[in-house]
């Protein structure tokens, strides 16, 4: 899954909190979708490692701040609910 898939979710999530709807937000399914995120933190920072050409360090770069990004919100999402 990319990480616009996991944007999806938090922002569905966020939604559901936003009306209130916390009990439907399963505090599993967003240590899982941090798991992941976290995972995706790891191989972007390999792949950002092994990078040779500058244009594709700096577009993994970018992913990477995304998707430290993602999991600050999915931190606050858990504190929240939890």
């Amino acid at each position: 899954m990319g990480l616009k898939n996991y944007s999806d979710k938090l922002d569905d999530y966020y939604e559901r909190l936003a009306q209130g709807k916390t009990k439907k937000i399963k505090p599993s399914h967003v240590e899982q979708v941090l798991a992941k995120l976290k995972a995706k933190k790891t191989q972007l920072q390999a792949e950002i490692a092994k990078a040779t050409k500058p244009s594709k360090k700096m577009r993994l770069e970018r992913k990477l701040l995304i998707a430290k990004e993602h999991i600050k919100r999915a931190e606050l999402l858990l504190d929240e609910i939890t």
